[in-house]
């Protein structure tokens, strides 16, 4: 079965040199010029994963970004002539799951592509982790807090399954960046913390006083299984 890949560029010429290049990787890719088109393309067509340029009429590519995370989960990568530090980090908060500065080597983006879907093709199993009071949802990837669903990014979701998958076990930053390495470790490694704040937020898991994922000064993070208090966990 071809992977199914949507270009969102406004070069119609590299559009279609990609389109041809993937096609030997079995790979099947629609492309559109303009946001818009790109947007109704996502819903339409379900791509497998999104190859996303950040410099785009109508609207820039982050916005474009925060749009496909709201209508999906669906990978990105963002592809840009931008190459800045600051830039991937921003794309990689909003949910991106990998950053390719131009110019590039075609066969890297195909590595990139595979590693992408590879992460996220190891959590579709028919099965779900439960810990506490947090609930995933692996086939759908989709956690679930006290039996209510909540929206999470991708990196939000990939980092609580490490989490909630090994609790009570503490991961530091580098355990974190060699679980998500399809990811820019040297980008993501800024965001390791703002995402798990973020994530606390979303679990309403008062950082003062967490109850689910516990700080270890010094050493990373942990998932604590019973909710309780924090002090379960030796620092």
């Amino acid at each position: 079965m071809k992977t199914s890949i949507l270009i969102i560029d406004d070069d119609d010429k590299l559009n279609r040199l990609l389109q041809a290049f993937l096609a030997g990787f079995n790979m099947e890719v629609v492309s559109a010029t303009k946001p818009s088109v790109g947007l109704k393309l996502l819903r339409d067509r379900r791509p497998d994963l999104v190859i996303l340029d950040l410099m785009l009429p109508e609207m820039d590519g982050f916005a474009v970004c925060r749009e496909i995370r709201r209508l999906s989960t669906v990978p990105i990568i963002m592809l840009t002539a931008r190459g800045d530090l600051a830039d991937r980090i921003v794309g990689l908060e909003l949910g991106a799951d990998d950053y390719l500065a131009k110019p590039f080597e075609p066969r890297e983006l195909v590595a990139r592509i595979q590693s992408v879907l590879r992460r996220c093709r190891q959590d579709l199993r028919p099965d779900t982790i439960a810990a506490g009071r947090v609930t995933i949802d692996r086939t759908a990837r989709t956690v679930y807090l006290d039996n209510a669903a909540i929206d999470l990014s991708t990196n939000e979701y990939d980092l609580l399954a490490l989490l909630v998958g090994r609790p009570g076990r503490v991961f530091s930053r580098d355990d974190i960046l060699q679980e998500m390495r399809g990811t820019d470790c040297d980008a993501f490694n800024r965001t390791v913390d703002v995402t798990i704040s973020r994530l606390r937020q979303k679990l309403g898991d008062d950082p003062r006083y967490p109850r689910l994922i516990k700080t270890v000064w010094g050493a990373g993070y942990a998932f604590m299984e019973g909710g309780g208090d924090a002090s379960a966990i030796d620092e």
